[in-house]
């Protein structure tokens, strides 16, 4: 991408209805733009560092064998009226709108109800199973609280994933599979060492169900973890009946912030028995299918990053999520001349400020766009043959040998 050819500006001062570090930076640094609380489009920075989240998600889950999808945001009133989720009275977030011709629609919170009806058409026999479907969709969600940038939004991203299985201890195996792709998912996404499954409540239908909490000061929930952090609960379960059974003692627990980026949850019989989800097993008798769903919150994810990293300069990415490796300027006549070379050819990891600006402008959106190599080229370094490559996380800044580059 050339600077001098994209309709992106940056800000040097946040928008003031804009109150959250990840929302103001965001905005500041052209990767979002907000359409109204909780409503933001992503532009071309902001869809790269989207994408880079869905492939490393995306990328994960193919390695379980998981098949990828795309439904529709638009809701059978029908189908959740079965389970008892289109009631306002039971589920109070929903955008429901009328048809011209009578009836009522809704846009899709999650995706259970429509996937286990789908699924109808698929599964009979104990053969066709098990199976897991994931996608990325964008989800609505009527919040009544819609101020924490994209940490918390009217409509946002996210990868659900349902696995479907004819025995218990099949859903048990799969499970433990997903927890094991969640940490590497976390782990690539630069929050490997901050993110923690973490006990929550399970509802009616089990005991507990598993968050990931990312430790952060802006998180909306308040979770407790014990020294070494191999045991997190989450508020609402931390209780003396629980930590009895884990065999912990509430004054060796930690309380702090998490925000949640990540869920797993053992359905079992949930969604499937109502709506009717069946399959004959080898002794021709029929069964209710198990299930499991797994969510991550893409766009979520992407402002907790923001959150985690940035600092006073502006946002810091980590190179497995960042837009693009390298922020590339070129100074003088041969270091501009010499950067235009060495951009063509690497154009997809490459953000180059062509853009007719003083040097000090250059350097201050590098920073503030948090690109995690600034690589400039002047007449000055081309006398040694090199470019200065500066990290943004550490600010550390060196020689490189011009042959070395892009490498």
């Amino acid at each position: 991408m050339r600077l001098s050819q994209t309709f992106i500006k940056t800000l040097r001062e946040a928008p003031k209805d804009e109150t959250a570090k990840n929302g103001a930076l965001l905005t500041r640094a052209g990767y979002i733009h907000k359409e109204m609380a909780g409503v933001y489009d992503y532009l071309p920075l902001g869809l790269r560092v989207i994408n880079n989240l869905e492939n490393i998600i995306r990328d994960e889950l193919n390695k379980l064998g998981c098949e990828e999808v795309l439904m529709s945001a638009l809701q059978n009133a029908e189908i959740w009226e079965k389970t008892g989720r289109f009631s306002d009275q039971e589920v109070d977030i929903w955008f429901k709108t009328e048809l011209s011709g009578g009836g009522i629609l809704g846009l899709a919170p999650t995706h259970e109800e429509p996937m286990v009806n789908m699924m109808r058409k698929y599964v009979t026999s104990y053969k066709d199973l098990p199976f897991s479907v994931y996608q990325f969709q964008n989800k609505f969600r009527n919040e009544l609280r819609a101020k924490s940038g994209i940490l918390r939004g009217r409509e946002f991203l996210m990868k659900d994933l349902y696995s479907f299985h004819t025995q218990e201890e099949d859903l048990d195996k799969f499970y433990t599979k997903v927890e094991e792709a969640y940490a590497r998912i976390f782990e690539r996404v630069g929050l490997g060492d901050s993110t923690y499954k973490t006990f929550a409540s399970g509802g009616i239908f089990s005991k507990f169900s598993h968050e990931y909490q990312t430790l952060l000061p802006v998180g909306e929930d308040t979770v407790y973890y014990n020294a070494d952090k191999s045991l997190v609960l989450n508020k609402e379960v931390f209780e003396d009946e629980v930590l009895k059974e884990f065999g912990a003692d509430r004054a060796d627990f930690t309380e702090d912030t998490g925000a949640e980026v990540g869920n797993i949850f053992k359905l079992k019989f949930k969604y499937s028995e109502p709506l009717g989800l069946k399959f004959v097993d080898e002794d021709n008798k029929q069964q209710t299918v198990y299930m499991g769903c797994y969510g991550i919150g893409v766009s979520r994810l992407m402002g907790v990053i923001a959150e985690k990293y940035a600092d006073e300069k502006g946002l810091v990415w980590p190179e497995m999520v960042a837009p693009f490796k390298y922020y590339l300027v070129g100074i003088g006549e041969a270091g501009l001349k010499r950067a235009e070379e060495l951009y063509t050819g690497h154009e997809d990891e490459i953000l180059f400020d062509d853009r007719d600006l003083r040097v000090g402008e250059k350097f201050a959106d590098a920073e503030l766009m948090g690109i995690p190599y600034r690589v400039v080229i002047s007449d000055k370094t081309l006398g040694a043959g090199s470019a200065e490559v500066t990290e943004r996380l550490t600010g550390e800044t060196s020689l490189v040998k011009i042959e070395k580059l892009f490498n």
